[in-house]
């Protein structure tokens, strides 16, 4: 099969998309040419990079074909895709078309990917539960960076689409106290409806009385002036994972209270690696089975809050970035 067109969505200046035709190139041996049905707009990196606040000289993500190379304008981006093998290439089995996929690739109409780099979705997920799969990778590796223990005092900052998965998975650990933070009242809401034992807006006064409270702590709210907080409701020789990507933003950051006489840990964690204790014994697909598994038992097509065709793109960046108290998960639909 010769040149397709394809429409492709890119991210040419801060705050501005323009959606673009090119070509899809031929099949080469082991890939696949895939139509999308749908794809989730990511409300954490994807709006660093919608609002030019992602550093252009960070390579996207090195271990993704799709996402290779920098994050300078104008670039693709996108990492949650699902669609239908409509083409094969050489040496791919005749049993792959027509099949329903998941792919970490950016927002297109169709696209080309190794058959080896391609999620089957199961005939029991739906499409719309099955879009949340990096979110829930991400989650899940979140709690694997954490070690929660049985028993613990835990306070989640941030309750976007990955803190409240995150409250969710953690909810499941049987904590002695599971407390979620946020400033919009509809996902404090559904953080206690996925579990969490009470949920605070951060300027609370009630958050006083967990000074210095919790075991482990979760910063997931992408500001980074939220940690100040977030160490100051940690206890000693408490742990805060930090799982928030800042982008340029920068905050004060207070070192100089209690943080070092506290023994408080601060953890890094971030799903395009393991962290060494985990690496001998936990693999990718391994991650990915588990995240699979709980996307069946949650279900979180719940938190769609919205949805636009793909033509709507820009309608649905503006949406997420003016008004995020109205927002949750945005899909497009092709």
């Amino acid at each position: 099969m010769g040149e397709l067109t394809r429409q492709s969505l890119y991210f040419t200046a801060p705050r501005q998309i323009e959606i673009r035709e090119n070509n899809c190139s031929v099949l080469l041996n082991g890939q696949v040419r895939v139509k999308t049905t749908l794809s989730a707009i990511s409300p954490g990196t994807e709006l660093l990079i919608y609002r030019g606040e992602a550093p252009e000289e960070m390579e996207a993500d090195a271990t993704l074909s799709a996402l290779r190379g920098g994050l300078a304008f104008p670039l693709k981006y996108g990492y949650s895709a699902i669609g239908q093998i409509v083409d094969l290439g050489p040496n791919v089995d005749i049993g792959w078309l027509g099949k329903r996929v998941f792919a970490f690739n950016p927002h297109e109409t169709e696209f080309i990917a190794d058959i080896a780099s391609l999620q089957i979705v199961k005939d029991n997920i739906s499409s719309e539960d099955a879009i949340f799969l990096p979110n829930m990778e991400t989650a899940v590796n979140f709690v694997l960076d954490g070690h929660p223990r049985i028993g613990d005092n835990i306070i989640v900052l941030g309750q976007g689409v990955v803190g409240l998965l995150t409250t969710t998975l953690l909810a499941k650990m049987s904590p002695h106290s599971l407390i979620t933070i946020d400033r919009i009242t509809q996902r404090r809401t559904i953080s206690l409806q996925m579990g969490a034992h009470a949920s605070f807006d951060s300027l609370d006064d009630r958050l006083k009385s967990y000074l210095a409270f919790a075991d482990l702590t979760y910063e997931l709210t992408g500001t980074p002036a939220a940690l100040n907080t977030a160490i100051g409701l940690t206890g000693f020789s408490g742990r805060v994972m930090i799982g928030s990507w800042y982008g340029k933003k920068r905050a004060e950051i207070d070192l100089g209270g209690r943080f070092h006489r506290s023994r408080i840990q601060l953890i890094s964690s971030q799903v395009s690696s393991f962290s060494p204790e985990l690496s001998g014994r936990w693999t990718k697909q391994r991650r990915l089975d588990l995240a699979w598994h709980m996307i069946e038992k949650i279900k979180p097509a719940q938190l769609i809050s919205h949805r636009f065709t793909f033509a709507q793109a820009a309608q649905a960046y503006h949406l997420l970035d003016q008004q995020p108290q109205h927002s949750l998960q945005i899909l497009l639909i092709y």
